[in-house]
């Protein structure tokens, strides 16, 4: 071949070799992209289905609620009973003590009295077992009896409408998590005739999204201006299905047979050309009325017309201010 041949041959292995890696290069780029647009696919197709669940959540506020307290039930329960003695540990040892017959090794080994000593020691040390088993038994006893004692006065100031107790109730067991965790405050009181009020900050505006998002056929998001009747018909819903929310939490916390809940918001004060929190929806929720529709199905916003409220709304326009409905507005009606 000579060395010209030689030379020849190697820069063609070399290029070919090169041409090889190219394409291989070329091919890890092509699957790159793809990996990239998968990517890109999934992030797409996650960020529609958020959108599409925050929307879900925000409109069925209304069908989770806290398991009920039966403060009836607790007010009779009756005082924990109190533990007797038991015997057990010491009557076993007994037992084995009195079974004992000595074999022919611990007669030929004379380890009778030693095995005859351990078992009378079994006996005192089981004895011991026996009283500080009580011991524990009594001092759980008395810690139920304290718990007893606690949850039956709670229940009876319950039941007996005490303000004080019923606003302790709903601090400490605090089932709105849920609804602060999306934007919404809540604060309560306690009127004259023991009634709830509740008064809800629902900030739309942190709510409800402003723009609407749905997969396209090629895989992308696409992000739309949601229209300004979509908007107000959702924050509607909003509103409203947190409304029924806080009854429904209140209803299962509480023996009261109606509470009152108002949503207010920011809205432009035509009078003074300034921004005011007012109510925008303002119901007397009584128990059996609530209880009595089925959560999965309503319409939350239809549903106010199962309530005395006060609520004014258009699609076109979302809310404006209403008058605030309170017990004594509402018992003078």
């Amino acid at each position: 071949m000579g060395w010209r041949g030689a030379i020849r041959s190697i820069n063609a292995a070399a290029k070919a070799a090169e041409r090889d890696a190219k394409r291989r290069q070329r091919q890890l780029e092509q699957q790159q992209k793809q990996y990239h647009k998968m990517q890109e696919l999934e992030q797409a197709s996650y960020e529609v289905d958020a959108y599409q669940n925050h929307i879900d959540i925000i409109q069925s506020m209304h069908k989770d609620c806290s398991s009920p307290i039966d403060w009836k039930q607790i007010a009779i329960s009756p005082e924990p009973k109190k533990p007797e003695k038991s015997n057990i540990h010491e009557e076993k040892a007994k037992t084995t003590e009195s079974n004992y017959h000595p074999g022919l090794i611990d007669r030929i080994f004379k380890r009778e009295a030693v095995k005859r000593q351990k078992l009378a020691d079994d006996v005192k040390v089981a004895i011991r077992n026996d009283e500080s088993a009580y011991i524990v038994d009594i001092k759980q006893w008395k810690e139920k009896c304290a718990d007893w004692s606690n949850n039956t006065e709670l229940a009876q100031k319950v039941l007996n409408n005490d303000a004080k107790t019923k606003l302790a109730v709903i601090e400490d067991i605090n089932p709105f998590s849920e609804i602060s965790t999306l934007g919404s405050s809540l604060s309560f009181n306690v009127n004259n005739n023991s009634i709830v009020d509740v008064t809800i900050k629902v900030h739309g505006a942190d709510i409800i999204p402003s723009e609407s998002k749905s997969l396209l056929k090629s895989g992308r998001v696409s992000v739309k201006k949601m229209p300004k009747g979509q908007f107000n018909e959702l924050y509607q819903d909003y509103v409203c299905s947190c409304v029924l929310r806080v009854a429904n939490e209140l209803f299962s916390i509480l023996p009261d047979e109606m509470v009152f809940v108002t949503a207010v918001d920011k809205l432009l004060n035509s009078k003074t050309g300034h921004i005011e929190e007012s109510p925008i929806l303002s119901v007397a929720v009584a128990r059996d009325t609530l209880q009595s529709l089925n959560m999965d199905y309503i319409d939350p916003s239809d549903s106010m017309s199962n309530f005395v409220h006060h609520m004014s709304f258009m699609k076109t326009k979302g809310f404006e201010a209403v008058e605030r409905l309170t017990p004594d507005s509402f018992l003078n009606m």
